[in-house]
């Protein structure tokens, strides 16, 4: 990085964090804090919600997860529209009519404490982990590829949150993320624009659509009733439906963004803004992978893209350079033949060039596998690494600067709405419930700024500790998973099953997420092959079916319903 980079990427990270803690500076009680007074519009609800949702891991991973498996991972988001008006038409009302700092508040008034308890739990365990990941995430990866210290990587970035989170609060949080999305789409577009730009001449956008496409990355719909196929149309409507149902109407990061809306209709707004421009960002951020796997079909990309230095002897480097002679033959002469056709794939030629692309495939794979053989600690999984490495190698100085502001400031957007929604539930169904009830809004909110900064200080201890796991994306997804079908389950009962009380629904609960546990646990071990897209559903499923058996067995009895 040279020094313009430096510059740019300081100046970014230095200007959204100072706008948003003086922006924000005068907090007086715990719902100009928590809810930011109800201030918000849709515009900024809707691009909070975005921020929150999209951390550093989507522009990592997402690209490079195009890069290797093409354009399918978009069927993950197909559900997100119908989950939006789901959210919007059931969800929505109760916790306006309510008046709720968080969602749990609502079960504790339609079932008991115990449920309330119990769903808030499993939200700080599954978003605690999450914002320690989110943190780790670009950190591993830029400690890597840039040679920085990882450790000091993890606590710059979440340090950095915690400030403006501490100071500004819920309204802090929405203000910074609607600049930090405006800076992370603006990047995203920059760099597209230097993907098709490092195509040689007479290949641009179009040509390289087909040049993709006949090596199998422009597949989007997968029509398979396959319940182990993690991206399928069947996995993104039922899985992904569940998922999102739950994340955008249960899990308190993403509920505190549209509780401070000025109105229920602004938050109404704000959600289906979020999910009509959601998969078109998405299918986006993908695109770009697959363009970037188009110029790596000129530009000689390095045969690992996790660069890190692992010792091995003469014989070893011996090995690894005959692959790696191979692999640079089976390149350039496929690079050769799709010049010389200037992207019109023909029937024969598409083969050819098919062939060549497996025959590198599998010589990249020996190449890591070997690396993994010399040094077990070596990460194979390198598709985090794809979008970082073309960045640094073919965008312009300031240009890079910029684009690592914006893998930092997805990570700081995200991180900071956990952080605010750890710091609400902790204060507000825990302390608040059991340890003072007292109104004194000064002590309280000096109690959520300490809780804020310790859920801070938790996540950097995560990131710190943590390790890798394949490809990130997947990681927040599945942990999200674990958790969020039995958190859903939860709330279906008490919007829906107006006969259940709140015995047979914590009955539910707890069986339902022992019932995820395990199944994770079997698909862990490969004894079942199942996509943990699937975990959401049965999660509910289970809450719901036990819940409703329980209470049959116990007797139907009345009932409080707040609504």
């Amino acid at each position: 990085m040279s020094l313009i980079d430096w510059l740019v990427l300081a100046s970014t990270l230095i200007l959204i964090v100072g706008y948003g803690s003086w922006k924000t500076r005068k907090n007086s009680n715990l719902e100009s804090y928590l809810k930011g007074n109800n201030s918000e519009n849709w515009a900024t609800i809707g691009l909070s919600i975005m921020a929150t949702q999209a951390s550093a891991i989507t522009f990592l991973s997402t690209p490079g997860q195009a890069y290797e498996s093409g354009m399918g991972f978009v069927q993950f988001y197909f559900g997100l529209p119908l989950a939006m008006i789901i959210v919007s038409v059931f969800f929505l009302p109760v916790y306006y009519k309510l008046k709720v700092y968080t969602a749990y508040q609502y079960l504790e008034q339609r079932f008991d404490v115990r449920v309330r308890s119990f769903t808030a739990f499993l939200f700080l365990v599954s978003r605690g982990l999450a914002a320690g990941i989110t943190i780790y995430a670009p950190s591993i990866i830029l400690s890597t590829i840039l040679g920085w210290n990882l450790q000091l990587t993890c606590i710059l970035i979440g340090g950095l949150v915690i400030v403006y989170t501490v100071s500004g609060g819920s309204r802090a949080v929405s203000l910074t993320q609607k600049w930090q999305m405006g800076v992370i789409m603006g990047g995203m577009f920059l760099a597209f624009y230097y993907v098709i730009g490092s195509f040689p001449d007479g290949i641009g956008f179009s040509e390289g659509v087909d040049i993709a496409g006949s090596l199998g990355k422009m597949e989007i719909i997968d029509l398979s009733p396959d319940l182990g196929n993690k991206y399928t149309l069947l996995s993104g409507l039922t899985g992904g439906l569940f998922l999102f149902v739950s994340y955008f109407g249960t899990d308190q990061s993403q509920v505190q963004r549209y509780l401070g809306g000025k109105s229920l209709k602004q938050s109404r707004m704000g959600l289906m803004f979020n999910g009509l421009l959601k998969i078109p960002m998405q299918f986006f951020i993908l695109l770009i992978g697959v363009m970037v796997f188009v110029s790596f079909q000129f530009n000689k990309p390095p045969i690992v893209f996790n660069t890190i230095s692992v010792e091995m002897t003469s014989v070893q480097k011996e090995s690894l350079l005959k692959i790696e002679n191979q692999y640079d033959a089976i390149f350039y002469s496929k690079k050769q033949i799709l010049s010389d056709l200037k992207g019109d794939i023909q029937s024969e030629s598409n083969m050819e060039v098919k062939e060549l692309q497996v025959q590198q495939d599998s010589l990249r794979l020996a190449y890591k596998n070997l690396l993994f053989e010399i040094d077990p600690a070596y990460e194979t999984k390198d598709s985090d690494y794809i979008f970082l490495t073309f960045i640094l190698n073919f965008l312009p100085h300031g240009l890079i600067g910029l684009l690592l502001a914006v893998i930092f400031s997805a990570a700081m957007s995200s991180t900071a709405g956990e952080l605010n929604a750890l710091s609400a539930t902790t204060t507000i169904d825990y302390y608040k419930k059991f340890w003072s009830q007292s109104d004194d809004e000064k002590k309280d909110l000096k109690v959520s700024k300490l809780l804020t900064v310790s859920w801070g200080i938790l996540a950097i201890i995560i990131a710190l500790t943590a390790g890798m796991f394949e490809n990130l994306i997947q990681l927040v997804n599945i942990l999200g998973s674990l958790f969020y079908g039995t958190i859903l389950g939860v709330f279906i009962l008490a919007l829906f099953f107006k006969f259940v009380g709140g015995k047979s629904a914590l009955i539910g609960g707890i069986i339902g997420q022992l019932t995820v546990l395990l199944v994770h646990f079997l698909q862990t071990f490969n004894i079942i092959e199942l996509s943990y897209l699937m975990y959401n559903f049965i999660g509910c499923a289970m809450v719901i079916l036990i819940g409703a058996l329980v209470q049959k067995f116990l007797g139907t009895k009345a009932v409080k319903n707040p609504e």
